[in-house]
């Protein structure tokens, strides 16, 4: 039985939650969560959210113990780009980047 937990256009840039991801993906999900509660990293933050919130669909769909369930799959894809720009000197103006994620996290009996 697999329980799965989407979290769509997340305020961070997908290079700095995949940094994380590679660290919990493989793992028990009790393990994983008590790894990204100690990580620097402000990706973990986000991803534990999403974590949590596939440990809590599990719970709902009756499957045995949420937290010793593995994760299978974390993707981590590019959402919208939000421009904003900012002035420069001589009258010109640059763009600045704000980049979103979608978050998807798989967790498995296995």
């Amino acid at each position: 039985m697999e329980s799965k937990a989407i979290l769509k256009y997340a305020r961070i840039a997908p290079r700095k939650v995949r940094r994380v991801t590679t660290l919990v993906q493989g793992k028990r999900a009790g393990d994983a969560m008590m790894n990204l509660k100690f990580l620097p990293h402000s990706g973990s933050k986000i991803l534990a959210k999403v974590l949590r919130s596939a440990m809590a669909n599990a719970e709902q769909k009756k499957v045995a113990d949420p937290e010793s369930m593995m994760i299978k799959k974390v993707i981590v894809d590019q959402g919208p780009t939000m421009k904003r720009m900012t002035t420069r000197s001589m009258g010109r103006a640059d763009i600045i980047r704000k980049r979103m994620s979608h978050i998807t996290l798989v967790l498995s009996e296995e």
